[in-house]
């Protein structure tokens, strides 16, 4: 019974060591803002950016139906066959290979296979929230696709997904879906206290329309910078007073200062016992955190225990 429990998280949460596919994930990584720069560029507009995700299916993750010249077209990445897969309403399709190559070259095939389909949209051809931005028309240097690291990425993010998915249904206020930010690299979902937020003095236009209203949020991320590998993340905006001091579960989990986000690596997780249980742990307890010490109502917000 042991064998078979480890086996299966195994297969749901996947060794995925940032050094073994950084090159991937920072080429994948450019790769999604390009598909994720035409949503944003053809979808309406909705509160806090929700326009602008990607999705995790049973594939990999898709932009859902985009809307185009009276009908939809929709974009999605197959971390199982390898393929970057452009469908229409007309039943007119096209399809890329993900295999190495560099930025440049996938964003002209990838415009190209719009443009063959009747699809003229133009994006904004530099990255977002990565230092040294490369345009993408210009980017030679990020070209690698290892295809056994890209579907363990995806496989942690259907694990990902499915508890965050079960998390969100306990909650009855307003609450975002489960989805992937190509900016952040992350899968996140976002609870709402009902309340508008502080204004942010001097920020930028972006962040102060993600941030209008109180929010306590939650994700997965595969890391970077000073975080040595991938993690999940809560952090509550605006920041209440002693939520850093709040006791969270499980142990290992800890506040960062300097993101002001608490963090529980997800290899912690992964090597848990129980990776699902140990997660909701996490959640649940940063919630928690969040939402005493900002003394959001939630009698109003929770659904009743049955």
């Amino acid at each position: 019974m042991k064998a078979n429990v480890a086996r299966a998280n195994h297969e749901e949460w996947p060794e995925l060591p940032l050094a073994a596919w950084q090159d991937t994930y920072s080429t994948l990584h450019m790769w999604s803002q390009i598909v994720g720069k035409v949503r944003l560029a053809l979808s309406p507009k909705l509160n806090h950016w929700w326009e602008v995700p990607l999705y995790v299916n049973a594939v990999g993750l898709t932009t859902s139906p985009i809307p185009y010249a009276g009908g939809i077209f929709e974009i999605q990445f197959d971390f199982i066959d390898h393929t970057l897969i452009i469908t229409t309403d007309k039943a007119t399709s096209r399809t890329l290979r993900l295999e190495p190559k560099s930025v440049a070259d996938f964003y002209r095939e990838f415009m190209a296979a719009l443009k063959s389909l009747g699809i003229e949209v133009k994006i904004w051809p530099t990255p977002v929230e990565i230092p040294n931005p490369i345009p993408f028309d210009r980017d030679t240097q990020h070209a690698s696709y290892d295809p056994e690291y890209a579907h363990r990425f995806w496989r942690i993010l259907v694990s990902c997904d499915s508890v965050f998915k079960e998390f969100r249904a306990r909650f009855i206020g307003k609450s975002s879906p489960s989805h992937f930010f190509w900016g952040s690299f992350d899968l996140a979902v976002t609870r709402f206290s009902g309340r508008r937020a502080p204004e942010r003095v001097g920020a930028d236009p972006i962040t102060r329309e993600a941030y209008s209203h109180e929010v306590i949020s939650a994700g997965w991320w595969p890391g970077g910078g000073d975080i040595a590998g991938a993690a999940f993340y809560a952090y509550a905006a605006p920041e209440p007073e002693g939520f850093a001091e709040q006791p969270i579960q499980p142990a290992p989990a800890f506040y960062h200062p300097q993101l002001k986000e608490f963090l529980l690596m997800y290899d912690d997780v992964r090597q848990s016992p129980a990776p699902r249980a140990t997660l909701l742990e996490f959640l649940q307890s940063t919630y928690d955190a969040g939402a005493n010490t900002g003394k959001w109502d939630r009698k109003e917000l929770e659904k009743a225990a049955t």
